[in-house]
């Protein structure tokens, strides 16, 4: 129960600041409960491994978090959502990378693939039913209610940026759509109660993006 209420501490945080670096600190900090809650049974080693999975998986997407919080504030000398808002028009104009993208479109992808990992979409999303290794509340509270969502969230709050490049909006539909599908197929062929609700989860972050 301590866990559960660090976890929420770290969810409130992450969902009422201000601007990405703050953001940044409840997102990790959601990711830590996270681990800890999923590995709580650590006498099991299959529990034990499933924790280290998501804890590995979501550091993958939160280096990609880092490198556009680093882009965006290069590029408009603020990380504030406020001021990014009224800033967005920095994202049109100048091409970024060897292969010609504009930034919008760089940054997009950047936090559209920490989103991933953080909301189990393709291909990220093979920790999501191993972590039903955890308790049953912590199923129900983290990894079907709220954890999940805050890569969905990240992208809502970072629309401004998105919004201006068709290209990473095109890539969320696809990859959205190809996870719904999936993972509800996958459901379909499970015979334990978590892991097709597991599944149903990732199906539905999916119809979400």
């Amino acid at each position: 129960f301590a866990y559960l209420n660090l976890f929420t501490f770290a969810m409130q945080l992450l969902v009422l600041a201000a601007n990405l670096p703050l953001l940044f600190v409840g997102w990790e900090g959601v990711g830590l409960c996270s681990y800890l809650l999923i590995g709580f049974w650590h006498q099991n080693l299959a529990y034990e491994a499933a924790a280290r999975k998501a804890f590995i998986v979501n550091r993958v997407g939160d280096v990609a978090v880092l490198v556009g919080m680093f882009l965006v504030a290069s590029l408009t000398g603020t990380l504030d959502f406020e001021a990014l808002s009224q800033r967005a028009g920095v994202f049109d104009v100048p091409a970024f990378g060897v292969l010609g993208m504009t930034a919008a479109t760089a940054v997009s992808l950047l936090f559209f693939w920490g989103a991933t990992a953080k909301s189990a979409q393709i291909p990220l999303y093979v920790w999501l039913p191993d972590a039903m290794a955890g308790p049953t509340p912590v199923s129900a509270l983290i990894h079907a209610a709220t954890m999940v969502t805050s890569g969905v969230y990240l992208s809502a709050r970072m629309s401004p940026i998105f919004v201006k490049s068709s290209a990473a909006l095109t890539v969320i539909l696809l990859v959205g759509a190809a996870t719904a599908l999936l993972a509800g197929l996958v459901a379909l062929t499970q015979d334990r109660m978590k892991k097709v609700l597991a599944f149903s989860t990732v199906s539905q972050l999916g119809f979400m993006f």
